[in-house]
């Protein structure tokens, strides 16, 4: 199995605060991750710290098994970004007083004005997510949360990633609007994308990950296949502390 992204015994400290303690964790390419653990287990540290807006004080993260993270390897967020790593944080992180089409022009590093950007690739995501077709000119701070939330994913999308990170896609979103990031994100993975996400939805997890790797205190404590944990309601409760059968 080929890993396209490698962290091994990562520690991250933010201020005085010593958050990951020596994180190993492995993203095969071609398929899903998701990274799942108990709030203030180091989840989104260690999305922060793969894109390099926070930097790993020891170990390494190493991309395609080039290093890009760690003491004497450390790259800056926009060379991370640069080969082919797109983040999508917690908080969607979107332009709301630009449109949509300007949110979209702003990450697509081809193109300078809407006309150079790709057609066949706005019309794959109009596909994926057909409300930013229908809000295209509306600007950003009027979406819903949903709407937001897909908009962000699709700005990440907008070229072609050689990885995607995503924070918890699914907070605060109604029912119906996680089945729609769900069959998105399943397109995605029909087309062999390599993903890694932090979700508490575990519906979610269960529908989309290949492999799963669980936190707590900084550390992975668990890495396997996301069917094994599934199917295990024992681990679920050691690991997470509920079940996943309690999430249907």
């Amino acid at each position: 199995m080929s890993h396209l992204l490698e962290l091994s015994g990562v520690h991250t400290h933010i201020g005085a605060y010593h958050i990951l303690h020596g994180v190993d964790l492995q993203v095969p390419e071609g398929e899903v991750t998701m990274l799942l653990g108990r709030n203030g287990a180091g989840k989104s540290t260690t999305l922060r710290t793969i894109m390099g807006l926070w930097a790993a004080s020891a170990g390494s993260v190493r991309l395609a098994g080039c290093p890009i993270g760690g003491p004497g390897g450390h790259l800056p967020t926009p060379d991370i970004a640069q080969r082919g790593v797109a983040y999508v944080p917690e908080g969607m992180g979107i332009f709301g007083e630009l449109t949509v089409s300007e949110n979209l022009l702003l990450a697509a590093r081809s193109a300078r004005r809407e006309a150079d950007l790709d057609p066949a690739r706005l019309e794959w995501l109009f596909g994926l997510f057909p409300a930013l077709h229908k809000f295209w000119r509306y600007p950003a701070g009027k979406l819903s949360g949903g709407q937001k939330q897909m908009l962000a994913v699709a700005r990440a999308l907008i070229e072609p990633r050689a990885l995607l990170l995503v924070d918890e896609p699914s907070k605060g979103l109604a029912p119906a609007i996680v089945q729609n990031l769900i069959a998105a994100f399943a397109e995605l993975k029909r087309q062999r994308a390599t993903l890694l996400l932090v979700e508490q939805n575990f519906m979610m997890a269960r529908a989309l990950g290949d492999h799963v790797a669980v936190m707590d205190n900084g550390r992975v404590v668990h890495a396997g296949s996301m069917a094994a944990l599934a199917d295990d309601v024992a681990l679920q409760q050691r690991l997470l502390g509920l079940s996943l059968g309690a999430h249907q």
